[in-house]
């Protein structure tokens, strides 16, 4: 008969470790949040000394009817939709490549993985550079294939596209990073198998490593999804802390910062917030749903 208590008491241990994990997470990340939800409803509130007089869902049909904030969503949604399957698509194309390839992988790998672990403001500054109209690298390199100039980043057509490049530019590491993790947990000898029956490189892909990739690759959709539905930093370094010529590279994040602290208006940042929340938990429960049909269905092929 096994005896409990060495399982009780290594309960309360591990309860004991975690403990102040759970204690800065309720204080940083829970407690926040609920105070978010609660702000979003004060109608009358002083931030100062904490006076609520009304209540109510006036903060949401601000949002509603300001052109301004769906500006913010457009551009936020827009950015979400053009980075997010790009830099996933890139990511895997690299790391397969450096998974057929040793050799040089351990550089590669810490190459990629610089832009993730470099200062925001110094990667607006380098792609400012970049960017510019005059003596831009971007525009020289266009000039030697006979193309004109752009304004990269005061002409309102281009420069939720120059945002997207970056970002799609800073996601790569860490998302090539997690998919080498998941390909060398993927057995080899599948591959092998499926090799000497005459599958090719696409259908060895197509039946083995992506559906065994399968849980890695919905981890980050749903990490990229969010980093880029949360952008800020970059449009602030990238524009020297506005939001792109005409508004153009408004984010809900900024449209936030913006009503926070530049306009003091803190319920419609916290109702602004709670959307950003819906958003993020609407897409992450989306792409959960779709994992499980397929996982669903890789399962009835099996």
């Amino acid at each position: 008969m096994i005896n409990s208590r060495p399982n009780l008491k290594s309960t309360l241990k591990a309860a004991l470790y975690l403990t102040p994990l759970l204690l800065i997470t309720l204080l940083f990340t829970v407690w926040p949040l609920i105070n978010a939800f609660l702000m979003s409803s004060y109608t009358k509130y002083n931030y100062y000394t904490n006076q609520i007089s009304a209540l109510g869902w006036a903060n949401f049909i601000y949002l509603w009817h300001d052109p301004t904030f769906h500006l913010a969503v457009r551009n936020t949604l827009i950015l979400v939709l053009l980075v997010m399957p790009i830099t996933v698509a890139l990511s895997l194309l690299i790391a397969l490549g450096l998974n057929h390839n040793q050799h040089l992988a351990g550089l590669l790998r810490t190459i990629y993985f610089l832009p993730f672990v470099t200062s925001t403001v110094a990667i607006g500054l380098v792609w400012n550079w970049i960017f510019r109209l005059d003596g831009g690298l971007l525009n020289a390199i266009l000039g030697k294939f006979g193309l004109h100039a752009i304004d990269w980043l005061n002409d309102p057509h281009y420069a939720l596209f120059a945002l997207s490049i970056v970002c799609m530019w800073q996601g790569l590491g860490v998302n090539i990073i997690l998919f080498l993790a998941g390909l060398n947990h993927i057995d080899q000898r599948y591959a092998r198998v499926a090799e000497l029956d005459g599958a090719n490189a696409w259908q060895r892909f197509t039946t083995i490593t992506g559906p065994l990739l399968l849980p890695m690759t919905v981890l980050i959709i749903v990490n990229t999804s969010v980093t880029n539905f949360k952008v800020f930093d970059q449009v602030y370094a990238l524009f020297h802390g506005s939001a792109g010529p005409g508004n153009a590279d408004l984010t809900m994040m900024y449209y936030l910062y913006q009503k926070f602290y530049v306009e003091n208006q803190v319920t419609i940042a916290a109702a602004s917030g709670i959307v950003l929340f819906a958003f993020v938990g609407g897409l992450t429960l989306l792409t959960y749903a779709v994992y499980r049909h397929r996982q669903h269905q890789l399962g009835g092929w099996s």
